[in-house]
This record gives structure tokens, sequence and C-alpha cells, in this order.
């Protein structure tokens, strides 16, 4: 639910307007205890339009900022990798709100419904509502029932670079979308959210300050006590026990440690990204889904690695995936994943509703799909072949293998895993099914609008028809774990995730 008429504002605001989604047409409550903030997407306490616009409506109201963060229970395929990533970055984030005096209540699920009503019990003591304006998985659902709480809603877009509102039609291929954000990004170049929010000058207030015993009894914060973390993944709940954590840790200082990494020592072999043996990607992407680190700060902290400012960007908008930066061609190239393609997929899934949906594709993939619908399959495999890695593949049972135990696959290779699966499915639908439950269920950067975007791309979304027509592809563009094995070096890569079904 979105209505465009706006209530009063504060004051000067600091966040642009164009990042502000009234949900519902309530005024603030002048005699409530807090301002809420309901962390939901961006979980992070830096570089957050959300919970800076939250900040921002305190001061003006002198009113104690109370930020809730929640973990459900049985959200679909959940499980022990995600809970972990997730509770790690809660940790940091009390951590970091106790020092500045902010009232935080982490709140994890330990059985499907427990916090039922705790946040319309926040709701009704607050004097307004901020949440997260993300338009992927369940989270809008979440938006649409703040929408009908007794208690003005905001919901607030600090997913990328560009407002998700500001674009006023879906790109259907990156190069119109790039060509476009060439014409209009750079005003929001100069924009960007406080690294510090919390710095303003608040009224100083504790959890227990702002609520009950009775409602922190009947739902418990979460504290660091492994013990009591690791009963809510006891077998038995609802978490999947089979989708095991991975050593890489969640939190928006591990993001850090990660992005100054890579701008120092891989960052200039980019370029070469498409190579597994060289490891010349980010790894940043389930950082950004989980909103341990915005693509503000990973945007600023490149940038100053170079001479530049916004003098620099070309005139020229034509589309092109390089020299409308002016930068080295390995800086533009991660810039085009970063805003390009990330950014392309939030436009899809907010102004798309029906984006996971086959029926999505262009007409051109659909009628090709359903040409070669009947044509013979050299093998097909079932799902639980497909997810124990149990084909006559190596290159894809490897792929399949680092996504089941590392949370992720190469990117370039991701692309190969989606079109064998194509190749191996009695029908498209299938192969879609099993590309979003398999990288639904494992990855860490999953359940997002990239990664939407990358499961649709096998099937035709964002691509064109190529030639020549083959067959089961259609003219859906065709890839090969053979000629991959000859363009890429893979010799690492292949024995490090060798499938134990191989």
């Amino acid at each position: 639910m979105t209505i465009s008429a706006k209530p009063s504002t504060p004051t000067t605001p600091t966040v642009p307007a164009d990042r502000i989604c009234c949900l519902n047409r309530h005024a603030p409550r002048e005699d409530g205890q807090y301002v809420l903030y309901w962390m939901t997407a961006y979980r992070r306490v830096t570089s957050n339009y959300a919970l800076q616009h939250a900040a921002e409506w305190a001061g003006r109201l002198k009113k104690p900022l109370l930020i809730l963060e929640g973990l459900q229970a049985d959200y679909r395929w959940s499980s022990p990798r995600f809970h972990h990533f997730v509770a790690d970055g809660m940790k940091e984030n009390a951590r970091v709100t106790q020092a500045s005096n902010t009232a935080y209540y982490p709140y994890i699920e330990p059985t499907p419904d427990a916090g039922k009503g705790l946040l319309r019990k926040l709701s009704q003591q607050a004097c307004l509502l901020v949440t997260d304006d993300y338009p992927c998985f369940f989270l809008p659902e979440l938006q649409e029932y703040c929408s009908r709480l007794d208690t003005l809603s905001l919901a607030v877009d600090s997913n990328g670079i560009l407002p998700m509102r500001h674009a006023d039609k879906t790109y259907t291929t990156a190069y119109s979308f790039r060509r476009f954000l060439q014409k209009e990004l750079r005003p929001f170049l100069a924009e960007s959210p406080s690294e510090t929010p919390l710095a303003a000058s608040l009224p100083s207030a504790t959890l227990q300050d702002l609520v009950d015993q009775p409602t922190r009894e009947r739902y418990p914060a979460f504290t660091a006590d492994e013990a009591a973390f690791q009963s809510i993944l006891q077998p038995g709940a609802t978490l999947d026990s089979t989708v095991a954590p991975t050593p890489l840790r969640g939190g928006s200082t591990p993001a850090q440690q990660l992005l100054t990494a890579f701008l120092r020592d891989r960052l200039a072999h980019y370029i070469e990204r498409n190579h597994p043996d060289d490891d010349a990607q980010s790894h940043l992407s389930p950082y950004l889904h989980f909103g341990h680190i915005s693509a503000h700060q990973i945007l600023t902290q490149l940038l100053a690695q170079y001479p530049w400012t916004l003098n620099e960007l070309s005139a020229t908008t034509k589309g092109s995936r390089s020299g409308w930066w002016n930068l080295p061609p390995e800086a533009e190239g991660f810039l085009d994943q970063l805003i390009t393609w990330r950014e392309i997929g939030f436009n899809m899934c907010f102004r798309m509703p029906d984006y996971t949906s086959y029926d999505s594709l262009p007409n051109w993939a659909l009628e090709t799909l359903q040409a070669h619908a009947d044509d013979p399959r050299p093998v097909t495999y079932s799902s639980t072949e497909l997810e124990s890695a149990c084909t006559e593949d190596p290159l894809w049972n490897a792929c399949q293998h680092q996504l089941a135990t590392d949370g992720f696959i190469h990117n370039y290779l991701r692309m190969l895993w989606g079109k064998k699966i194509l190749q191996w499915s009695q029908h498209p639908r299938d192969a879609l099914d099993t590309m979003i439950h398999l990288n639904n269920k494992y990855a860490l950067d999953g359940r997002d609008p990239n990664s939407y975007s990358g499961i649709f791309w096998v099937l035709g979304r964002y691509d064109r028809a190529w030639g020549p027509e083959r067959s089961i592809f259609g003219k859906v563009r065709y890839m090969t774990s053979e000629n991959t094995r000859r363009k890429l070096r893979l010799k690492s890569y292949l024995e490090r995730y060798q499938s134990p079904a191989t």
C-alpha cells in the first residue's frame, strides 16, 4: 500500500523526499514515548537512510529512538546458515547502539508466531514508525502490515544509489537501464546517507526505560549468550538444519574488512574476475543482501582511491559499459555490477510484483522456450540428484557443491549452473523452480533482487534472442561446460570444490 499524500514532515529533512514513502494517513502521535525504527532489510547502524530519518524525527520531537530488529522463525528457506549470519550482525548492532545510548531491541523468534503482537504493541506507544522500503521476498508484506497500524508509518528506501521511485518504467535490458542511469544518476551521486546517524543529540534511553517488563519477558531480547541462541536452532524447529552455517561471519565490521581487502588487493584484477582461480570478485553480495553494508559506503570508498570528482563524468549518455565514469577499467567494471546490474533488479522487483513468475519473462523468451519445451533432453535429473550434485558434469557438481557448502557460487559459473539446469529439466518452468529453490535455500545472497536477476537471465530476462536456434534452448543464450573449461582458469577451483558425490 502506498499513499502519495504525505503528512507534515520535520523541518529541513536531510533524507531526500523521493526516498520516503508514507504508508498510511495518520499524524504523528504527540504523546508517544519514542520514535520506533523497525529494522528489517538495512541491518546496519551506519549509512542507512531509514535509520537516519527515524533519528531526525526523534531529534525534532525530542523523543528517544527505539530500534527493533527482529528475525522470524518460519520465513521460507529459514536455516541456521541465515540465522547465524543475521545474529552476528545483531551482536554488533547491540554493541554500537549501547555506546550511543540508543535503545536497541533485538528479537529472534524461538518458535513460529512467538513474536506475534510485538510490533503492534511497540507501535501503540510510538510517535511514529519508520521501516525499510525493500521490494523483494516477504518484506513488502511487512510494509503492508505497517500500513494497517494505528500509527503513522513511513518506509524509507536505502537500497541503492538511485531511489527506486525515480524510474518511471520497468527496464528490460541492462543497456537501456545503463543509458537511463547515465542521464539521471549525477545528482544522486552527490547525495549520501549519514555515516553516523546515531551521532545526533537524542534523548538518552535504554530498552528498560522504554519497554515495560511484561513485554520484555514475553518477548525476550536476543543476547550474545551462545547457549540460548543454540536452543533456537535445535532439531524440530522450523529451521532447515541441513543448511549449516558457513565460516563467513555476518555484520558490518566483517563487511568493511572485506571491502578494504578487496579495494586493496583484488580490485586491480577485477577485469579478470571471470576466472575462478584468480578470485578477483568482491564477495560483498551477502553483506549487501542482509544490509550489513550499503552501496553508498562501497561507492564512496572506491571513488576515494582516485583523484575523482563529479566533473569527471562523461557528458555522453549512450549506455556504454565503459568510459562514463572516466575511471580505470577495473573500477568501471565493478561499478557497472554494483549499480547497473544490482539496481536493475530493484527496478524490476519494485515495479513488477510478479517478478518471480515464469510468465514475467520477455515474450520472445516465452515463445522460444515453449516452442522447444518438448525437445528431448540428453538426460534429466531429479531435484534430489541436482541438490546432491550427482550429475555427469564435474564442473556443474563443483558449482552446486560450492553453493551448498560456502553459500554462494562464483558469479560467472552461476550462469553456467543455471543453463545446465535448464538443459536437464523436463520443462523450463521446472528449471526455474529448481534454480529458485536451490539458490534461495543455500545462497547467503539469495532471496534478493540481484539474485532473481541472475536466475531469470538464464531464461532470457535482460538478454536478447541469440542464434543459431538450438534444441531445448531455442533462441535463449547457450552455454556449455566444455566451452567454459576451455575459456576459464579452473584447476584450483575444481580441486577445491570437487563434489563428494562425483
